[in-house]
């Protein structure tokens, strides 16, 4: 239970009060990202990739229909709102392989590592992009292909709670 009254608590909290928690992972194939999102389906979810490798995650939860008659005594879910965090990834990474998948309100993002010579010959290039990918979420085998999409926007930057 948090000690925040709820007015400050939905400011720190933007995803309806949820503290979204994230582990940040690095194997030596890959950077693993899970991130906790309940009571959400894939279809929910935004996975991108803006300009310089700067990861984008978004949700929004509907707001559920309420039957006018119903009388709450406790209301504690949030019902409705929206979820944003983005930040940059490394440099030795393949962009371009990201696989994603949601199982049990777990949002898993796989970003495989480039092969040590070829990080050394793209670091020493350093290309600034603004194109914007995609990342369709898959149901949890985390096989989807990456696919091209029109940039909207960056929000707000957010690192790990480390």
């Amino acid at each position: 239970m948090s000690l925040l009254p709820v007015g400050i608590s939905s400011l720190v909290h933007p995803y309806g009060g949820i503290d979204t928690q994230m582990d940040w992972k690095e194997t030596p194939h890959a950077h693993v990202f899970e991130i906790d999102l309940p009571g959400l389906a894939k279809e929910d979810v935004t996975l991108q990739v803006h300009g310089d490798r700067i990861l984008h995650i978004s949700a929004e939860r509907k707001e559920e229909p309420e039957d006018k008659g119903d009388k709450w005594h406790c209301r504690e879910r949030p019902h409705g709102g929206s979820f944003t965090r983005q930040f940059r990834l490394p440099d030795d990474v393949k962009v371009d392989e990201i696989r994603a998948s949601m199982r049990d309100g777990v949002l898993t993002i796989t970003v495989p590592i480039k092969d040590d010579e070829l990080t050394k010959k793209k670091n020493s290039k350093h290309k600034k992009t603004t194109s914007s990918v995609s990342v369709e979420i898959s149901g949890g085998d985390g096989n989807a292909p990456a696919r091209s999409h029109a940039p909207r926007g960056l929000g707000r930057f957010v690192c790990c709670k480390a």
